[in-house]
């Protein structure tokens, strides 16, 4: 297999934290990045080439992270990853055709028989050497991977299917456009395909100048030919605050994180050789999850810290999402809040949301009067 991970979509109702970077580069569980949940199944399916695409202006990031690729071991002699950097106004000029000729030529080059398409914002740990064997002892165009999820974790532009007999699809629909259940089977944007069969496709929108991507396409062509895989383990679908909120705080949960970090699939992210995180005498801690090189001298409960943060004593911390390197001095109250990078919080200062409408300070920020939200 070769694969291919998409992350065109920008969700508004996720901003300011996909400001300046893509979804799939969010921080996750203290230590993780999204993208790492991708990168991690493909390593562990021994796949060697990687195509990925992203909008300008939200690389850095992905840069960063990623470096030469050695954690998911893209450095290796016979691997070769691609980022690609999808410029709006250029493909509308040129009707797109520089991506095709772009994904066509990897794909190509490949030499892989099948290709497996990834989106970013369904957040699983999936064994696709399992995907591929279920796909070739079925024979069938192309095979999606699916849930069963209940009606609150889907989104407006998913797609929702029925089954029909041997598990192929009967009838799919726009969550927007349909009647939903309580529950549903959810497409994953988890798709194989031929890689052959891929390449034509994309030949054949590109001479009729369709504007679009290869998972545009791929849902397009769910049918009553398309075999569905059911994926049984843990599942977030991650869309807005409130879902990415949740995603996160769902890891406190020992079985949910246990279904996604230790399963049989092991996950990898970006090495950091720092020193342990420190719980001084005055610290009170339940419930959380530190990832290194912080200082904990105050009161911190069901709670997800990252790395390189210092939490003052007195300070309270409490149902919250602190990405790395913040402040929160003396007795200051941060509850229910999502505080992205580099932010410092000034003594006594108080920063309250709910668990449904949980506040957000954007990174950089110095905060120095109280923030009452939800």
């Amino acid at each position: 297999m070769c694969a291919l991970v998409g992350n065109l979509h920008r969700y508004d109702d996720l901003l300011p934290l996909t400001a300046n970077r893509p979804l799939s580069t969010l921080p996750f569980d203290g230590k993780y990045r999204l993208l790492d949940f991708n990168l991690s199944s493909i390593a562990n399916a021994n796949i060697k080439s990687l195509f990925m695409v992203f909008n300008e202006g939200e690389t850095q990031s992905v840069f960063d992270h990623i470096g030469g690729g050695k954690e998911w071991s893209l450095d290796g002699i016979q691997n070769r990853f691609f980022i690609h950097i999808y410029q709006d106004f250029i493909r509308r000029a040129d009707n797109n055709s520089s991506y095709y000729d772009l994904v066509i030529d990897y794909l190509k080059k490949s030499k892989s028989e099948y290709a497996v398409y990834m989106g970013s914002k369904i957040l699983v740990n999936i064994d696709l050497r399992a995907l591929l064997h279920i796909h070739q002892a079925h024979g069938n165009e192309m095979t999606v991977v699916y849930k069963r999820v209940p009606k609150d974790l889907l989104y407006k532009e998913d797609i929702i299917i029925k089954l029909g007999e041997d598990n192929l699809i009967e009838k799919k629909a726009l969550v927007k456009n349909a009647e939903v259940q309580d529950v549903a089977n959810l497409c994953t944007d988890i798709f194989i395909i031929k890689t052959e069969k891929l390449i034509e496709i994309l030949r054949e929108k590109q001479s009729e100048n369709v504007l679009g991507n290869v998972e545009s396409f791929l849902r397009e062509r769910i049918s009553k030919d398309t075999y569905a895989y059911e994926y049984t383990g843990y599942l977030n679908n991650i869309y807005d605050i409130p879902s990415y909120y949740k995603a996160n705080m769902d890891m406190l949960d020992t079985q949910k994180f246990n279904s996604l970090l230790y399963s049989s699939q092991k996950v990898y992210t970006k090495l950091k050789n720092e020193v342990p995180t420190y719980y001084s005498e005055t610290s009170v801690v339940n419930n959380s999850q530190f990832s290194t090189g912080c200082m904990i001298e105050g009161n911190v409960e069901d709670s997800i810290i990252g790395r390189g943060s210092d939490i003052a004593e007195g300070a309270k911390v409490s149902g919250s999402l602190i990405f790395p390197s913040n402040t929160i001095k003396a007795n200051a109250e941060v509850s229910y809040a999502i505080l992205d990078k580099n932010i410092v919080v000034e003594e006594g200062v108080k920063i309250v949301g709910t668990p449904e409408k949980p506040v957000v300070v954007k990174k950089g920020t110095h905060v120095t009067a109280d923030i009452i939200g939800g």
